[in-house]
């Protein structure tokens, strides 16, 4: 069991029925990331210069022929030279403006043949206009995640690549906030499918998943 493989209990994660407001129990505080604005670019940008450095295997045997360009695993993305200027007219609207370096990995197949990789990266600036909320004790964060992809490409010169790649970025104006929420309560957990007959564990079984905290008495 699981909370989607046959559970009827009506405490669980899920689509909220017509009475579901109904089953609102109480008003928790959360920590979170809120996000205040966020926007998506899409573009195709040409004569890229790619230098490629960490081949495997190594000293590959020159010309290389370009496969294809992808975002590194994990997609750490990094931003520099990042402002916030702000708009005279609307000071609660900026202009942010960044650089944006997404390290990428890089298939090619050398002239004997062998298919390798290499590590590479590509920086692009970008500038949006975004509600930027005024300055408080929790800083305003800017986030991106950025996708690259290429399979075009051509060798040009000693570990260089020139390609022609496709961007997805997508700018977030966020902070670490207190949010004050609704909430139908815990959840109930259900037993794992393949543990439903586990032997009962002394001390553990009656200990309740989450703390609580009942008669609250204001003081």
């Amino acid at each position: 069991m699981s909370f989607y493989i046959n559970n009827t209990n009506p405490h669980k994660p899920g689509p909220i029925q017509a009475n579901g407001l109904n089953a609102v129990c109480e008003k928790v505080l959360i920590e979170t990331t809120k996000v205040f604005d966020a926007c998506v670019t899409q573009t195709t940008e040409t004569g890229i210069i790619l230098p490629l450095t960490g081949f495997n295997p190594a000293n590959p045997a020159l010309p290389l022929t370009f496969i294809s360009a992808q975002n590194q695993l994990g997609n750490q993305t990094t931003i520099s030279n990042l402002v916030i200027d702000r708009i005279d007219q609307t000071p609660n609207y900026a202009n942010v403006s960044m650089t944006i370096t997404i390290p990428l990995t890089v298939t090619y197949r050398d002239a004997n043949g062998v298919l390798g990789t290499a590590t590479s990266s590509v920086t692009v600036n970008k500038s949006a206009v975004l509600f930027v909320p005024q300055p408080s004790l929790s800083p305003i964060d800017i986030k991106v995640n950025a996708l690259f992809s290429s399979n075009t490409g051509t060798f040009t010169a000693d570990n260089t690549f020139t390609v022609t790649g496709c961007f997805q970025i997508v700018i977030k104006v966020t902070a670490v906030v207190d949010l004050l929420v609704p909430s139908f309560g815990y959840p109930v957990i259900p037993p794992c499918q393949a543990c439903q007959n586990c032997n009962t564990c002394p001390g553990i079984d009656d200990l309740p998943l989450y703390p609580t905290a009942t008669n609250i008495n204001r003081i």
